[in-house]
């Protein structure tokens, strides 16, 4: 299951991560987010033990979502030690999103 990240976990499960960490920038109200959630659910679970699957509320977490100029929703943001390495807006098929993913394995 992907985690629940927040402006206060950030720093320590994502930028601290010894693993890949893919972060979901989704909202409640947005449409394609809740097509995009069970895409991102099946990839935690594919990726379990091997990269870092997590969720950032926006609405929520406005903090993170503007350090990294989050503007449009749904948006992947691919992590490796600390730092952005891809970048996905919009609903993507589980395949391409395991395939980025895989990358930075």
């Amino acid at each position: 299951m992907a985690l629940e990240i927040t402006d206060s976990s950030f720093q320590e499960t994502v930028l601290k991560s010894d693993k890949p960490v893919l972060v979901d920038f989704w909202a409640v109200w947005c449409g394609p987010c809740r097509t995009l959630g069970p895409i991102i659910e099946d990839v935690a679970t594919d990726f379990e033990g091997k990269a870092v699957v997590g969720k950032v509320d926006v609405d929520n977490n406005q903090e993170i979502s503007m350090q990294y100029g989050i503007r449009n929703i749904p948006t992947v943001l691919i992590f490796k030690n600390g730092e952005v390495v891809d970048k996905i807006v919009g609903v993507a098929p589980k395949e391409v999103i395991a395939e980025k993913l895989s990358a930075h394995l």
